[in-house]
């Protein structure tokens, strides 16, 4: 997808470490990897079907410098915290915003991505420009996906903080609450930037952000607790970080990429 300069800004790469040297030989070990194949540019499925993204060009790249054998299970978001914690999948992956709350629950890898979170409207709204003049109408709804923190969260603390608000209309994943979007179902949906700006370009004037980030939040893998795998993905990110493989990464997925060709 092609962005714009400001919709780049909207994509902040965390500082760079220095190379990690001597990084750990696994040995061709197996790592089960989960995700949701819902999350573009991260992770999704192109239109033949093939699981692609950012994500997994990573995690390939993770698995050369490291020696692991990766293979893929998929599940839904909200079945994948708890059965990384269980120990069904070795490393969970899907644009997982780092929480002291999940951390009770799973192990992070250090941030490999920042993003930002954005609000995403029809291409002809006109009533509402900002999270204020949102609440400010009664009429209006908003889709969610509930277990999303900070973003479910973020939903109705811009009305008045009921989660049960009528207003907040309640969908499995975030698709669905983007096709209600489009379809005139509900009025607003919130995304970060690294799946907003490739929607709302893929859409040619289907759809728009409106307002100031409403907050910022980092991305990492998840893993159970306790994990002996942590330490050598973070040496990986390290190294991925400080030779340039994030930025060459961020150029494929955030700027080449085009959503929906």
């Amino acid at each position: 997808m092609k962005l714009t300069a400001a919709a780049l800004l909207g994509l902040t790469m965390l500082a760079a470490p220095a190379l990690a040297q001597d990084l750990p030989d696994l040995g061709g070990k197996e790592v089960v990897v989960v995700t949701e194949n819902a999350y573009p540019p991260l992770q999704f499925l192109d239109k033949s079907g093939a699981a692609v993204g950012w994500e997994y060009d990573a995690m390939a790249e993770i698995a050369k410098r490291l020696n692991i054998t990766v293979k893929y299970e998929n599940t839904s978001w909200d079945a994948m915290i708890p059965a990384v914690s269980e120990g069904q999948y070795d490393l969970g992956m899907t644009g997982i915003t780092i929480k002291d709350e999940r951390k009770e629950k799973v192990d992070f890898s250090d941030p490999y991505m920042r993003s930002e979170m954005l609000m995403i409207v029809r291409g002809d709204e006109e009533r509402f420009t900002d999270a204020a003049s949102f609440a400010a109408n009664p009429e209006l709804l908003v889709s969610a996906q509930p277990g999303t923190s900070p973003f479910y969260a973020a939903v109705y603390e811009i009305l008045d903080g009921n989660e049960e608000n009528p207003r907040i209309i309640k969908f499995e994943t975030f698709g669905a609450g983007l096709e209600a979007l489009k379809a005139g179902d509900v009025d607003l949906t919130l995304s970060d930037s690294t799946a907003a700006n490739g929607y709302v370009t893929a859409s040619n004037g289907g759809l728009k952000i409106i307002g100031a980030p409403l907050a910022s939040e980092d991305f990492g893998f998840i893993f159970p607790k306790g994990s002996d795998l942590v330490a050598p993905i973070n040496a990986a990110i390290a190294s991925m970080k400080a030779d340039g493989t994030m930025d060459a990464l961020n150029q494929k997925w955030f700027v080449e990429y085009k959503m929906g060709e």
